[in-house]
């Protein structure tokens, strides 16, 4: 895997023409249920399942979203999804600006006991790197800041195996607007 970068890049802003979907939760055990089902119904819409992004925009939105129930209090989590003819973005967003995703590093991944294969934790940044086309964080509010979005983008694989979801590590980044 490719190490993690972190630029300086914003959510990416939704292309034209594309539909924009919101849902508003509780921080709850039960909130990333419901974003993968939300996700799953959106990508049912107007035959978008056939994308074939389905499985890994479900596991990536429940990955960013355990993420923020674990490691946030904040009482609402805010999902935005986005989705242009062979590509869909996800934005959860929630009120704690600093509880910022910190991948692990690349050298540290590889199991280094047999019981590490039963660990249920600390591998979901890295399935988001290696699953989505990019992928990164923004702190929104400048100097006095009020909240972060964490983001990846899939796109459809176009068959000849360059680009796509699972295509490769995607890049992580992070930026404060």
């Amino acid at each position: 895997m490719a190490p993690v970068t972190a630029t300086a890049t914003p959510v990416p802003p939704p292309p034209r023409g594309c539909e924009v979907y919101r849902l508003a939760l509780p921080n709850t055990a039960s909130a990333a249920k419901v974003s993968r089902d939300f996700v799953t119904s959106v990508l049912g819409i107007g035959r978008r399942r056939d994308l074939g992004l389905v499985d890994d925009a479900r596991l990536c939105v429940t990955e960013v979203v355990t993420n923020t129930h674990r490691h946030t209090r904040t009482p609402l989590i805010r999902l935005h999804v986005a989705v242009d003819g062979r590509q869909i973005t996800v934005s959860v967003t929630d009120d704690k600006p600093w509880a910022v995703p910190v991948p692990t590093a690349p050298a540290a991944l590889p199991l280094r006991a047999e019981h590490d294969k039963e660990e249920e934790c600390g591998r979901g940044l890295a399935l988001l790197d290696n699953l989505a086309r990019a992928w990164g964080w923004t702190v929104h509010g400048g100097c006095s800041p009020r909240s972060k979005s964490v983001w990846f983008m899939l796109t459809e694989t176009d068959g000849d195996g360059d680009g796509g979801a699972g295509s490769g590590p995607g890049t992580g980044t992070g930026a404060v607007d």
